[in-house]
């Protein structure tokens, strides 16, 4: 029933409607009037009708209300059920919405936790790295077993064979099917090894160090029995300790045999510690001996005593070398090692312990560069040592058996081919010859004079400064320590920044001295408007006293300072040229390219020669010979005009005061002698002084060209004021002037006849003076002799005649006729 219908039953009811309904139901049953006796059944019926529905009335409420009641009752039942239920889709709901979040991947946001199914991912993905994990150990503890097997089946076999290492080939062909399975394996980088290849490799490698280890203890332990590492008297040792000796030195021979054709080694990753088995397990116990003594604790380990770990291994090679070649040479001429020489071998190995002490010790003296230079010395040594012993690379093992041309390095390379502690070196070297430079130099001594003197022969030995000398040791010094170097251009170092750094230093001061002395020295300052003045005290002007330092024989001995220090320098340059090493390098330099951009660089050095000539023309000290010979020429120079300079300013007084005396007889016969001006001892006296000082100074050589030359131009000298431009004079004169210039010689003879004089005798010292000597004895003629002189002099006579003349009468014939002529014209009773 529908809820309008019960609406409408329980509506009041409406009478009107009612009674229409009635009257249509009376005039349905009774239609006439004929029908109103039926009206009381009709009534009748209708009344119990009536009833029955008023009872079904009363009945219906009374359901009604119970339904009512019920109903309301059911509907706060439903309605407290839907509240229930709408509070369950409420927290349904919240629970959707969080299952939902929790379903978002916390790849989309980092900061959610993981969902159920990446967890089950994850968990699943461990399981399957655990799979792996465990094939991957199953695999390791295979190659592992292998590994332990194989060392046990060499241990168990008393004389090694092919069939003594099966198991270790086993472990190989293992190795080689995991290798093979894994080759496919790539990552972003390209394909690469796997680590387990790797770790199974590095067990295969280690299996026959191992195997190797296990035999060579066995030699180790019979060769103890013979006294090693000690010298061996092996014909001393039982004959079963050399048995066993043999057989064990033979076996590691013949695993060493099995390794190359099983592949066992891998020749590509040789190492220095590489070489015959046999001989590397005796080195082992030299090893363990070496590092006691130099790599702990003891005395012995010292950084400043490089050479007592370098004396030990030469002190082992040369104990151990007759047990190498009678008893170790045999056994290796037996296998198929016969071309390995034993010794040679022996020594090769036993290298590498002083590479790994040097490696270790270097770093350590890169702040101490005298030590650091010691020790590269003593490597040096080592290396010549080594090789006047008889080490080479033929023979060993780290040679090849056609290869006939391998040079050993020398443990020096180790030092050497590091950049960085050869500049260390370098840098160290450098400025210990700097200070050295400088010590020199700053001496109270230093330009003092020696009195030792270096020469081939007495003519032109030379003296020196303490400069000089030094300067020449000190350079030499160097040439010691860098020329074992066995690079041409790790020399070329030392020379371009040290050595000659220390020549044009040298050179530099020794010019700087003598252009200090031309610019104090009265004898070459030229008047220069508004120049210092040196000498006058006064405004703008130095207060300096410079006539003790420039003049007499200050003046010269600072000169002879100069010309004996450049002297001594440029004849060791010369004799440093012609030295093989000097020689051989400048050969060098020539051929390799890389040198010659760096010497055509440096303008200390000559430019080289083209490259296809074989020998160079000039030699490699060709710039500072060049320079220093200049140097010699220019403090030559100057001790001329010093001395002449000096001399000529004395005899201004005397040219001054030279004048006709009329008191002199004018008879030819006059027996009286001239008499010498006071005047002129005074400049005679500094003459000889001077003469006999560059006489004890200087070389004989150096002495007489000097000699000639300063003589020379004082006779130019006197001869031109003298005689030649004075006014005219008489025969009295003339024989004063002959007098004076007879004087002059015999000042030199008399100054050089102390030590000798030169050799020649008196026909050498008077040489210079030459046209001097005729010119006084010219002016000094008489009589006939006189006239014969005018007359062959003006006439006609021929050359021929006038020289010979010449000679016959004054002893010379220096001066040209035209000479003569002037010279004859100053007599004032020339009428010619």
């Amino acid at each position: 029933m529908s809820v309008q219908q019960i609406q409408s039953l329980l509506d009041v009811p409406d009478w009107q409607s009612s009674s229409q309904r009635a009257t249509e139901f009376v005039d349905q049953v009774l239609p006439t009037l004929d029908n109103l006796d039926q009206l009381e059944t009709l009534l009748e019926r209708s009344l119990i009708r009536h009833e029955d529905l008023q009872s079904q009335l009363s009945s219906s409420n009374l359901r009604i209300h119970a339904l009512i009641t019920d109903t309301r009752h059911s509907v706060e039942a439903q309605l407290e059920t839907s509240q229930e239920l709408s509070l369950l889709r409420h927290s349904l709901s919240d629970e959707l919405t969080e299952l939902a979040s929790e379903l978002v991947s916390v790849l989309h946001d980092g900061n959610r936790q993981h969902t159920l199914l990446e967890d089950v991912e994850t968990l699943h993905r461990s399981l399957k790295e655990l799979e792996s994990v465990r094939d991957y150990v199953q695999v390791i503890q295979h190659g592992l077993k292998l590994s332990e097997s194989a060392v046990s089946q060499v241990k168990s076999t008393a004389a090694v064979s092919t069939s003594s290492v099966t198991v270790f080939r086993e472990l190989q062909k293992f190795v080689s099917e995991v290798l093979n399975a894994c080759t496919h394996i790539e990552d972003g980088g390209g394909p690469r090894k796997l680590h387990i290849v790797e770790l199974l490799e590095r067990i295969r490698d280690r299996t026959w160090a191992d195997i190797k280890g296990a035999l060579s203890s066995a030699l180790t332990t019979v060769a103890e029995k013979l006294g090693w590492p000690m010298s061996v008297n092996y014909a001393a040792a039982a004959s079963s300790d050399r048995k066993a000796f043999e057989d064990a030195f033979v076996n590691l021979l013949k695993l060493q045999s099995i390794g190359k054709e099983i592949g066992a080694e891998d020749e590509c990753t040789r190492t220095e510690k590489n070489g015959l088995y046999p001989l590397q397990a005796l080195v082992l116990s030299v090893s363990l001996r070496f590092k006691y003594h130099f790599e702990g604790a003891r005395q012995t380990n010292r950084l400043d005593k490089a050479k007592w770990y370098f004396a030990h291994i030469l002190n082992v090679v040369h104990e151990h070398r007759q047990f190498m070649e009678l008893v170790i040479q045999p056994l290796l001429s037996s296998s198929e090692y016969k071309q390995v020489h034993a010794w040679r071998e022996f020594a090769l190995l036993l290298l590498p312990l002083l590479s790994r002490k040097l490696r270790k010790t270097i770093p350590a003296l890169l702040q101490s560069p005298s030590i650091l230079a010691h020790t590269i010395y003593q490597a040096l040594s080592f290396d010549a040592s080594f090789t006047e012993e008889g080490f080479q690379l033929q023979g060993t093992s780290a040679a090849a058996l056609d290869d006939d041309e391998i040079k050993w390095d020398g443990i020096s390379h180790i030092l050497l081919g590091n950049q960085q502690w050869f500049q260390a070196w370098l840098v160290g070297e450098q400025k210990f010859v700097e200070d050295q430079y400088h010590e020199i130099i700053g001496s109270s001594d230093a330009w003092a004079i020696s009195d030792d003197a270096e020469g081939g022969t007495q003519a032109t030995a030379l003296k020196s400064t303490n400069s000089a000398r030094r300067i020449k040791a000190l350079f030499e010094q160097v040439t010691d320590r860098y020329s074992p170097l066995p690079n041409a251009s790790q020399r070329v170092h030392f020379l371009i920044s040290i050595q000659l750094p220390i020549l044009d230093s040298y050179l530099g001061r020794i010019t700087s001295s003598l252009d200090a002395f031309e610019t104090l020295s009265s004898a070459f300052v030229r008047a220069v408007p508004g120049a210092l003045s040196l000498g006058n005290k006064g405004e703008g002007s130095v207060n300096v006293n410079t006539q003790n330092l420039t003049s007499g024989i200050g003046g010269i001995q600072r000169l002879c300072k100069a010309l004996l220090s450049a002297a001594h320098v440029e004849f060791a340059l010369e004799s440093w040229a012609e030295d093989l090493f000097f020689l051989e390098l400048w050969s060098d330099i020539h051929h390799t390219p890389a040198l010659r951009s760096r010497v055509e660089a440096n303008p200390l050095l000559p430019q080289p020669g083209p490259e296809d000539l074989e020998v160079p023309n000039d030699t490699i000290f060709e710039v500072f010979i060049n320079k220093y010979t200049a140097l010699i020429i220019r403090a030559e120079n100057m001790i001329v005009q010093q001395v002449c300079n000096e001399v000529e300013t004395q005899l201004k007084a005397h040219f001054s005061t030279s004048s006709p005396d009329p008191n002199l007889s004018e008879d030819p016969s006059t027996p009286e002698a001239p008499l010498i001006s006071q005047t002129l001892l005074a400049p005679l006296t500094l003459f000889s002084t001077h003469l006999a000082y560059l006489l004890s100074t200087l070389s004989q050589t150096s002495f007489t060209a000097l000699y000639r030359r300063i003589s020379a131009n004082l006779a130019e000298h006197i001869l031109h004021r003298q005689i030649l431009f004075r006014g005219t004079f008489g025969v009295p004169e003339g024989r004063t002037i002959l007098a004076e210039c007879e004087l002059f010689v015999e000042t030199c003879n008399g100054a050089l006849a102390g030590a000798g004089g030169l050799p020649g005798g008196k026909a050498r010292v008077e040489a210079p003076w030459g046209k001097l000597l005729q010119a006084g004895r010219l002016v000094a003629l008489e009589g006939d002799v006189w006239d014969k002189i005018v007359n062959v002099t003006f006439g006609v006579s021929s050359q021929e005649d006038w020289e010979e003349v010449m000679r016959s009468v004054t002893g010379y014939s220096e001066l040209s006729r035209d000479s003569v002529g002037n010279v004859l014209r100053r007599r004032d009773d020339c009428l010619a």
